[in-house]
């Protein structure tokens, strides 16, 4: 854990030298996104020392040939990567015609802060260029207003000198991603041009011999100052357009130029007409002005904060944490485009190929249920719905039956080749299917079944009942080689999570196929499954064979579990952890040490099937072996120990999981922030401390408050209701904010929440703190 930022604050984060040693660290932290597109926290300016410049567009992907010398059947074809696309930040500054590098220069003075309420990086530094002091402004911002739109202003301001300040605004499409194999390029040159105060890119990713689709972006820029350029120049060569405009500057003048960046892509747009488009962006935003669409965007982000923000009392630390958390999520998602979904890394990194992973069913599923318009969380099953054909494929590829959801994908076709989690972390397609039941329980939406939700449920449970194999010696159907969520265990056999979702899988499918037929429903009978299928699968579901300890009396993570050497993690020498960054993968296979929660993740999905005491016992036996090096581990292990009232350690695992980027706990955050487990923080204070469960069609509060806490208080969007929820050290309050009535459950008590009613619950016995 290395904390890189000491200046801690509720709403900002704030960097107040500059920094060498941890720049890439600390342009991860720095990221912004607005959904469509985002960028890493890179300096507009020259800066020589080690950087890795990214931005990245969603949806824009490329095929990159993986590193196998030898194929075997099923094998994808190939590893998708999110292609690091224009760089349109880029502005040189020189003074007096030397060249400002923040790298060489003397930078006296430096602060740089990530606004997340309002969305907006700015930066100011004082800076001696061969004994030229300046000092610089710079905001930048990527509108949620217009989601096609960057806009960067940058002002010099002369302390001690009489000369000329010349900006040098630049598009260049000339990028690569660090992680492509053999170090090619994604990008051809379509076109470039440039004219006064305006210039463009044209790019198309390469062709491919997979036969995916193939993209081309255009940049566009305009540029104003806030004087008459001195000179202005301009040039475009392949790949790349920029303009040279030289301002006289005084002593103490300032000068500036403000950047608009319009991004057009054949996602969305005829590739004839993306100019056209980007032009017309950029035409409507300049005519606006800066300031009017600065602050459109501040007052799109302040509307997201309304429903979304979780207030925390007395705890900064945590409180910064769970900003952090949701802005970086929902600048990475809002649900405004169902062809798109949740990179673990989002838009900050080249890690995990930008594609998508089970994470987001798993983890940011629920945060969007609980803080965003149900639209949002449904666009994510219907991503799922529109690629049911692909699924199907990639399960024939294997000789299965039903549809196996891919581990990683763009567009619904498998494109991760490590065979011990292409094949056997069939886990994830479980999760596509809880998704759908945990949308519908929350949401009340049963038209989604009905209308798409009922042909994944159907061919995930066909995919289930071909994966399975009838042990005749015990009479028991089993599932061998696979690789549950704790991928420091890879093919064994009868992982407890992956048999139990299975099991899960196989009844909800039959419950719904039977609640179809009797709401005389047309669409069960499109997936045409008859009466000996369904006996099929109940049969499965009833003689699944889940793994589980007499002596212990606890599930076993799976058959083998128990024959390893069960060493804590507290008792291996110091220097050993992270084990991914010190210990070979033989060595760690071999132990018993647990990436993340995987028995825990079956409990927490299915957390009204479990009494507290199994909860602890289990717990306790896990969590000891656990060294969370998954970034998803530690919310799901911090809401389990707040139902068994270990709230020392729930608090010690919710830091862990809202600050994993903040304080690097990982070692790993330079490469991009991890997106998807951003959730986790909402989830261990909503799941976690509040004790929010919506098992069964209900809606149950058990709230505890950390010692560390003084109190804190959320929203959340509950079936078109909307409800605070305030704790304290001295009570409960539950208002109801919507025009209608609720029932909820407090501490096991029911209670009918009136419109506009506050019920206040003395909770002083219940508050368990740690």
């Amino acid at each position: 854990m290395r904390r890189l930022f000491d200046n801690i604050n509720e709403w900002k984060i704030i960097q107040d030298k500059i920094e060498f040693d941890e720049n890439r660290l600390a342009e991860s932290i720095m990221s912004l996104g607005n959904g469509y597109m985002g960028m890493r926290g890179n300096y507009e300016e020259t800066y020589t020392n080690d950087s890795h410049r990214g931005s990245y567009i969603g949806g824009i992907w490329y095929p990159d040939k993986t590193r196998v010398g030898w194929w075997k059947n099923g094998y994808p074809n190939y590893f998708g990567k999110v292609p690091n696309s224009v760089n349109y930040i880029g502005i040189d500054v020189y003074i007096n015609g030397e060249i400002l590098d923040l790298a060489k220069a003397k930078v006296i003075d430096f602060y740089r802060e990530l606004d997340m309420k309002n969305g907006v990086l700015t930066r100011k530094f004082v800076a001696d260029v061969n004994g030229k002091k300046i000092e610089a402004s710079v905001t930048r911002f990527l509108s949620v207003k217009t989601k096609e739109l960057g806009v960067i202003k940058y002002e010099v301001k002369a302390l001690n000198f009489d000369g000329e300040i010349t900006f040098t605004p630049y598009l260049d499409s000339d990028v690569k991603n660090e992680d492509s194999n053999y170090e090619e390029a994604f990008w051809v040159n379509v076109s470039t041009e440039s004219s006064e105060k305006y210039g463009n890119v044209v790019a198309r990713t390469k062709d491919n011999p997979f036969n995916t689709e193939v993209f081309t972006i255009c940049a566009n820029m305009s540029i104003k100052t806030n004087k008459e350029p001195k000179e202005n120049t301009y040039m475009n060569k392949e790949y790349y357009s920029e303009n040279k405009i030289v301002l006289d500057i005084k002593k103490d003048e300032t000068v500036s130029i403000e950047k608009y960046v319009a991004i057009t892509t054949t996602r969305d747009h005829n590739e004839a007409h993306l100019i056209e488009k980007s032009e017309e962006i950029l035409n409507d935003q300049t005519i606006k002005g800066y300031e009017t669409v600065l602050n459109e965007h501040m007052n799109a982000w302040n509307k997201r904060w309304e429903s979304a923000d979780i207030k925390i009392e007395g705890d900064t630390l945590a409180q910064q944490g769970i900003r952090y958390n949701l802005f970086q999520l929902f600048s990475t998602y809002y649900g405004e485009d169902a062809r798109l979904n949740i990179g673990p890394k989002g838009f900050t990194g080249e890690k995990y190929g930008g594609a998508t992973y089970w994470d987001t069913e798993a983890y940011c599923l629920p945060v969007y249920l609980g803080v965003a318009p149900k639209e949002v969380s449904r666009n994510l099953l219907v991503y799922r719905h529109n690629q049911l054909d692909k699924a199907i494929e990639n399960a024939k590829k294997l000789g299965l039956n039903g549809a196996l959801y891919p581990m990683v994908t763009f567009n619904g076709e498998e494109c991760h080749n490590e065979w011990e989690i292409t094949f056997e972390e069939i886990h994830r397609n479980g999760s596509i299917v809880y998704a759908i039941y945990n949308y519908t329980n929350y949401t009340g939406d049963f038209e989604y079944i009905k209308e798409k939700g009922i042909d994944v449920i159907v061919e995930v449970a066909r995919f289930w009942a071909s994966r399975v194999h009838l042990n005749k010696r015990r009479n028991l159907y089993m599932i061998h080689g696979v690789t549950g969520p704790n991928e420091y265990d890879n093919n064994v056999n009868n992982n407890w999570y992956t048999n139990y979702l299975a099991k899960w899988c196989l009844e909800y499918a039959v419950n719904n196929i039977k609640w179809l037929e009797k709401e005389n429903i047309q669409s069960v009978n499109r997936n045409n499954v008859d009466k000996k299928e369904l006996e099929n699968w109940l049969k499965i579901s009833s003689k699944m064979y889940l793994p589980y300890d007499e002596e212990l009396d606890i599930i076993v993570q799976h058959d083998d579990f128990l024959d390893k050497e069960l060493i804590k993690v507290k008792d291996l020498p110091k220097g050993n952890l992270p084990l991914n960054q010190n210990w070979s993968w033989d060595k760690i296979l071999r132990s018993c040490f647990i990436k993340q929660a995987d028995v825990l993740q079956g409990m927490y999905y299915f957390g009204n099937k479990f009494s507290k005491e199994e909860k602890k016992r289990n717990f306790d036996f896990y969590e000891p072996y656990t060294v969370h090096e998954s970034s998803l581990s530690p919310s799901i292990y911090s809401i389990i120990a707040c139902e068994i009232d270990n709230l020392e350690k729930a608090y010690e695992l919710y830091s862990r999981t809202a600050r994993l980027d903040l304080d690097n706990y990982n070692n790993d955050t330079e490469d991009g922030l991890h997106i998807t487990s951003m959730s986790g923080a909402w989830l261990s204070i909503v799941q976690g401390f509040a004790g929010m469960q919506t098992f069964e069609q209900s809606l149950k509060f058990a709230p505890k408050l950390p010692q560390n806490w003084d109190g804190y208080s959320f929203n959340i969007n509950y079936r078109d209701n909307l409800l605070k929820v305030e704790v304290n050290k001295e009570d409960v309050k539950i208002s109801n904010m919507s025009n209608k009535s609720i029932n909820v459950s407090i501490y096991g008590e029911e209670y009918k929440l009136e419109d506009k009613i506050v019920i206040p619950i003395e909770v002083n016995k219940n508050l368990c703190n740690a």
